[in-house]
């Protein structure tokens, strides 16, 4: 029995090894839901729903299934080629012997290096065509969220799903799951080759697999836990960066740079904790598997020894020096591959980790969708109507309240009050950029439910008060993705709102590079653009959210002569604070706390003597006082005295 003192020794390190981590484990489990350990989504179906996306190239997964069975080949046939060499020169041998061996030991390698590089080739191609899939779908899916449901999620998350988690992804279909199979395949290889050579062996070998199965189960979980620190910190991170790098101007302003500093430090301290688990997992898991190996190859050793002293074998297998070699690169084989799946579970996990991320945004149901009896509109004449209509953004705290209204086709009709009031609602509800709770909403007498949304958003031209610009020119931010938008056209509409004032005077004109936001331009100029792009689309309906409330008063009269010319392309609905600027509409609607309180042209408006005649007697006082302050003559005073 006191021979087998040492392998009993080194099981029972294994076995103190396995009881710590079974403790820590349990530890782990039993505060799952204090550290945000739950998942919400299983790894069965995350790799059901990426194996949809790698369906249409299962052909080429069969091919590289079968170029890994020559490199495999490699990892089974080279040790017992090197332990045949073993037993070849321990006597007399011909010099062609041994060369025909090293020959077939060569071959044998440059077959499966290049069988390992064709495989690499394909996986890379592969797995950049499902990682584009997936990243399309997820941007169309977003592309397709309402207006309500964007607003719940920073654009910072959305960046990161699109660019770090779909990277995640692709190193899983180019690397990690083939070479998972690859170790798999070489682990159940060297084993049924071990145990053609040397039952015996094999056992005591097989003893050492429990130890591996337990540390791999609790290594998945503690890799798992880490990957989502490592996720949510990197989140976290791209959502305070995408907004204070475009806020940093008033960050300057109010001088706030140390506290930002501050915040981001404490989200880049977090990040550095939650990579410091990381690798602390990592760096735990595969030394110990290393440990297992180096005990392994000591208990090789010393059985073999003891078996060649004896001359009695090992468990009835004689053990010669052939026989020693081929082993010990067996175990090498063994478990190298068990090694390599260390790393690979610790990257599975952080492509899981991504994987749950994409899919729960795109479960997210988009809540504005076409109904199934949706039909397609080529034009609208702009007749619009609101019947007893109803909405709020939270339960309970309307926002409108049985707004009933209708404009006729080509009328101009304006909406003003107070903020908060419900203007800028009635114009999402129009664009169908939200759904109301009761009531109807109809567009040429059809439920705008009723209308595919693309066909509706297609005739409704838009211009808001905060001007989005894109990077690029100022011909692509005019056609967007329209190929059928000719530069006379082009041209056309920007004399229409007098944009050609200023493109005219620049070094490239259409072609003048617009840099992010359109920076590079003032606000006025961006409005004009901004105007112009709509019109070039040729919208049924002009729909203005404080189109000149950003912009200053030259640029404000040039906006005031496009509007007067564009009634006559169609329905117009002008939301303004500055009354001044709606009075030839031809209805004007004053909303109060979401419902209607006077409506009328500005001139029965006024004879009515109402809130709408207060708000535009206070507003032209306060124009005739700055006017006069602007006007007035220079006053110095020196000591009290005016001078």
């Amino acid at each position: 029995m006191h021979n087998y003192f040492p392998i009993i020794f080194v099981i029972a390190i294994n076995i103190v090894l396995s009881a710590s981590f079974i403790i820590a484990y349990s530890l782990m489990k039993n505060k799952k839901e204090a550290i945000g350990f739950d998942r919400t989504v299983s790894d069965t179906v995350i790799i059901k729903r990426l194996l949809r996306y790698a369906k249409p190239y299962g052909w080429y997964f069969a091919l590289i299934l079968l170029i890994m069975m020559f490199s495999i080949a490699y990892d089974i046939i080279s040790p017992i080629l090197l332990g045949n060499i073993e037993e070849l020169v321990k006597t007399e041998f011909e010099l062609s012997e041994l060369f025909s061996r090293v020959f077939l030991y060569a071959s044998i390698l440059i077959v499966s290096l290049t069988c390992s590089y064709i495989q690499t080739i394909i996986l890379q191609k592969i797995g950049q065509k499902i990682i584009s899939s997936i990243r399309l779908d997820l941007f169309d899916h977003i592309q397709n969220l309402s207006h309500d449901q964007l607003n719940h999620i920073p654009v910072g998350t959305l960046v990161t799903r699109l660019t770090n988690d779909t990277g995640a992804i692709s190193v899983m279909f180019t690397n990690i799951l083939v070479n998972l199979v690859k170790n798999m395949f070489v682990i159940v290889g060297v084993l049924v080759a071990m145990l053609i050579l040397n039952y015996g062996l094999t056992v005591m070998v097989l003893c050492f697999v429990p130890f591996i199965v337990l540390y791999t189960i609790i290594f998945r979980k503690f890799s798992r836990k880490a990957h989502r620190l490592v996720k949510d910190g990197t989140t976290d991170i791209n959502i305070f960066l995408s907004e204070n790098l475009s806020g940093i101007k008033v960050t300057q302003v109010f001088n706030q740079e140390d506290k930002k500093f501050r915040e981001f430090s404490e989200k880049n301290e977090k990040l550095k904790r939650a990579k410091g688990q990381q690798i602390l997992v990592f760096g735990i898991f595969r030394p110990v598997v290393y440990l297992l190996y180096i005990s392994s190859v000591l208990c090789l050793f010393y059985v073999s020894g003891m078996a060649y002293i004896s001359g009695n074998g090992f468990l009835g297998c004689a053990v010669g020096s052939g026989t020693l070699v081929t082993f010990y690169m067996y175990l090498n084989k063994f478990f190298n591959p068990i090694q390599n799946l260390a790393e690979q579970f610790h990257r599975l996990q952080s492509s899981f980790a991504s994987a749950e991320k994409i899919f729960l945004i795109m479960d997210i149901k988009p809540e504005i969708v076409d109904a199934e009896d949706a039909i397609e509109l080529d034009s609208i004449k702009g007749e619009i109507e609101f019947r007893h209509v109803w909405f709020y953004y939270k339960p309970d705290r309307w926002i409108l309240k049985d707004v009933s209204f209708h404009v006729a086709p080509g009328e101009a009709i304006a909406l003003v009050g107070a903020t908060g009031s419900g203007k800028s609602t009635i114009l999402s509800l129009i664009c169908h950029n939200y759904e109301g709770q009761k009531g109807e909403i109809l567009i040429d007498g059809i439920d705008i439910k009723k209308i595919k949304i693309s066909s509706l958003r297609r005739c409704l031209g838009q211009m808001l008060q905060d001007v989005f610009i894109f990077s690029g020119t100022i011909r692509s931010n005019i056609v967007l993705d329209r190929d059928d938008i000719t530069d006379e056209r082009i041209n056309e509409v920007c004399r229409f709102v007098n944009a050609d004032s200023f493109i005219n005077k620049l070094e490239k004109g259409l072609d003048e590079e617009v840099r992010e936001f359109g920076k590079n331009f003032s606000a006025g100029q961006r409005q004009l653009l901004s105007f112009a792009r709509t019109i070039a689309h040729t919208p049924s309906v002009m729909i203005l959210d404080e189109a000149t409330a950003n912009i200053d008063t030259e640029t404000e009269m040039l906006i005031q002569e496009s509007l007067e010319r564009i009634k006559t392309i169609g329905t117009t609905i002008t939301v303004a604070h500055r009354l001044s600027t709606i009075r030839n509409s031809d209805r004007i609607y004053l909303i109060s706390h979401g419902e209607i309180l006077e409506q009328g042209s500005h001139k029965e408006l006024l004879e009515l003597g109402g809130e709408y005649s207060r708000l535009y007697s206070l507003q032209s006082d306060l124009s005739e006082k700055r006017k006069a302050d602007n006007n007035g003559p220079t006053v110095r005073k020196k000591h009290g005295k005016i001078l």
